[in-house]
């Protein structure tokens, strides 16, 4: 027994040694060289080499990953635990309904059937309430699922359309399987030499009877390294009518345990963990997606607030309009009723009143619908009683910066190539590319497996058996048969002998129990090991894939470039359009001083009698347009500074927003409750 067992331990050893054989390491060096090293001076059509993009900057490799593994809650890359349930893996896991109720914070900003919004609670009612952002949360987690997918040796859903699933999916599977089988069989089937089959003669058709029972065992598990077990053990119960066997029923269980390694395609950990590592790398790009979805978020409610501000503040203005035109409508009414005044002059006062009040009504129908639109950046339900047509007022006015930041192109880029994700999810994609182009370099391999294979079978029974068929016989060997030369004869080569009634002796064995025990006791071992060499001769598939793969990554290259151009192209416009902006601001509201002194001098002018209502209506429109130029104008720079934020990156960090807060709809902030002066306001300050 122990000497088999040695040889048990001995065919294990060989398995390991064949499994980290340094024989096949210099195909695997090959594999690991980077695709500039494998072409030098190759490259795809249109493409720049491999080592060129990204290179001078550095920015990617920096950036830190986005790590909300803590603020999603629930962990989907881990499956359901196996202990104390064996039974929980079996039972799909528990997935909330996602709350679609706007949250209790629009119910303390409401105030006299009035929505009371600053700035920051705008934002903050986004982060709880945006479905945008509601959406883009449950991105991580389905990149969490796919993840565990690969761990147990599936092919993920990628997030990513520039990742295309290639060659063909891992041949091992990371979870271990246990089977279980249990088989029945009959048959009846007729003899026709029963001499053979040792059944006997009779004058009707001998028939045997065969049944069989079985309970089969099977244990399966793959690993990182391509290595594959595949343990079985087939316990078989036979019972027959024939005589001429020595257990009836009969127990043959069989234990076969195999392990096989690929020695070339397939080799190595990387090409059976390349989905695994893809969709950590996806899990990262899919928080980065997440926290880009919100950055988009923020900048549009802060956009969609000044719009807002403006729209309200052009309401006002064009009342003031209206005001002045109908009040120097009525004027030139009087006056001509009292025959000072020609009726052209009322005629002009009229039409320019009728004017401003179509603009007004213009301006309060842009105001109802810029409210609409705020609205659905911080509300889930749009039609829940507490928010229905409410007014929104917003309580943070426009102010102008004192500084405009002036920011040399060079660090404005270098600091908006480190911050902004777009950039952080091409470089994951473009590593997940050369994942690709290693493993359909070692698929172009042909296939070599070797395998070792240990099998350990038992035999017995219950008894022997203690009746016999009527005419059935068996050689006597004490009886030979001679022919008339005296010489033995023989029958197919063999001596034959004369037959005897086939009688048996009831002796009583242990079972299947005993049959087992020959089993683990190593009785009766066979051995075994083998290559199997598989090469396909033209190979193209294989060689599709590697194309495939290479292009992939040259085109996730020039991408990555054209990313970084587009990010310059942003930084640089948003620097343009804040200083441009911050130069109008100052005109328009020079221009609009200059237009009310104009006005004003007018309006004396008229009362004197050495000007007409024309030229009052010509100054009344010209201080309109001013007034809502230099509105326009303010609007202008508020959203060029959110602009500028979001070309940088800046958005979530000068907000004070953390991507865990926005990954759980909750922020920090406590709300602006109506009334109160919002924080480093200085009371009185205009």
């Amino acid at each position: 027994m122990n000497g088999s067992l040695r040889h048990v331990a001995v065919a294990l050893l060989t398995a390991a040694s064949l499994i980290m054989s340094p024989a096949y390491a210099q195909a695997q060096q090959g594999q690991n060289q980077s695709p500039a090293q494998a072409q030098q001076g190759q490259t795809a059509p249109g493409a720049q080499p491999a080592s060129q993009p990204g290179a001078q900057t550095g920015s990617a490799a920096s950036e830190p990953a986005r790590d909300l593994k803590e603020s999603r809650g629930a962990d989907y890359t881990t499956g359901k635990p196996i202990f104390p349930n064996i039974f929980s893996p079996y039972a799909p896991r528990y997935i909330p309904e996602p709350m679609l109720t706007n949250s209790t914070r629009v119910d303390q900003l409401i105030q006299d059937g009035k929505l009371m919004l600053s700035l920051d609670d705008a934002i903050s009612l986004a982060l709880e309430n945006n479905l945008n952002i509601f959406v883009a949360r449950f991105q991580p987690w389905i990149a969490e699922t796919q993840l565990l997918k690969a761990k147990a040796g599936g092919i993920p859903q990628s997030l990513s359309t520039q990742q295309v699933v290639l060659g063909t999916s891992p041949s091992v599977s990371f979870d271990p399987v246990l089977t279980a089988s249990y088989n029945w069989y009959h048959s009846n089937t007729p003899v026709n030499n029963p001499f053979i089959s040792g059944t006997g003669t009779g004058t009707n058709i001998l028939v045997v009877n065969q049944n069989s029972s079985a309970v089969n065992f099977g244990f399966t598990e793959g690993f990182h390294t391509g290595t594959n077990l595949q343990v079985t053990i087939n316990t078989a119960r036979t019972a027959t009518n024939e005589p001429d066997v020595f257990f009836n029923p009969a127990f043959s269980p069989i234990l076969t345990a195999t392990l096989s390694q690929p020695l070339l395609n397939g080799f190595g950990i990387l090409p059976n963990t390349r989905y695994i590592i893809e969709q950590k790398n996806s899990i990262k790009a899919a928080d980065s997606l997440f926290a880009q979805q919100v950055i988009a978020v923020v900048t549009q409610t802060s956009n969609d607030y000044w719009e807002l501000v403006y729209d309200r503040q052009n309401v006002k203005v064009e009342e003031a309009a209206v005001g002045v035109s109908q009040k120097l409508w009525e004027d030139n009414k009087k006056q001509l009723e009292i025959g000072t005044m020609a009726p052209l002059d009322v005629l002009t006062a009229e039409s320019q009143l009728a004017t401003d009040q179509q603009n007004l009504i213009v301006a309060q129908t842009t105001k109802l619908q810029q409210e609409t639109v705020l609205l659905n950046d911080i509300a889930k339900n749009l039609l829940a009683k507490d928010v229905a047509g409410i007014e929104i007022v917003p309580t943070t006015p426009i102010t102008i910066p004192d500084i405009v930041e002036n920011i040399p192109l060079q660090d404005a880029v270098q600091e908006a190539w480190r911050k902004r994700p777009e950039l952080y999810q091409a470089d994951l994609n473009r590593k997940n590319a050369e994942i690709e182009v290693k493993v359909t370099r070692n698929a172009l391999l042909p296939s070599l497996n070797a395998y070792i294979q240990y099998t350990s079978q038992g035999l017995n029974g219950t008894g022997f058996n203690t009746t016999g068929v009527n005419g059935t016989f068996v050689a006597d060997p004490q009886a030979p048969l001679v022919g008339a030369d005296g010489l033995p004869i023989l029958i197919n080569g063999n001596e034959a002998f004369t037959g005897v009634p086939a009688t048996t002796t009831a002796v009583t064995h242990g079972g299947l129990s005993n049959a087992l025990t020959n089993v683990f006791e190593n009785q009766f071992p066979t051995y075994a090991a083998g290559l199997t060499l598989t090469m396909p001769l033209r190979n193209r598939s294989a060689q599709a894939d590697s194309a495939r793969a290479q292009f992939d990554e040259r085109q996730l290259q020039v991408q990555y470039r054209q990313t970084e151009n587009t990010i310059v192209i942003n930084v640089r416009n948003a620097i343009i359009a804040l200083a441009q902006d911050r130069s109008q601001v100052a005109a328009a509201e020079k221009a609009r001083n200059l237009a009310q002194q104009t006005l004003d001098a007018e309006q004396k002018k008229y009362q004197l009698g050495s000007s007409t209502s024309y030229q009052v209506v010509l100054r009344s429109r010209d201080l309109t347009a001013a007034q809502g130029t230099a509105l326009r104008a303010q609007a202008n720079l508020a959203e060029a500074l959110v602009l500028f934020n979001q070309a940088m990156g800046r958005t979530l960090e000068v907000q004070h927003i953390t991507v865990a807060d926005a990954m759980r709809g909750a922020t920090r902030r406590d709300p602006l409750i109506p009334g109160t002066p919002e924080p480093g306001t200085v009371v009185g300050a205009k």
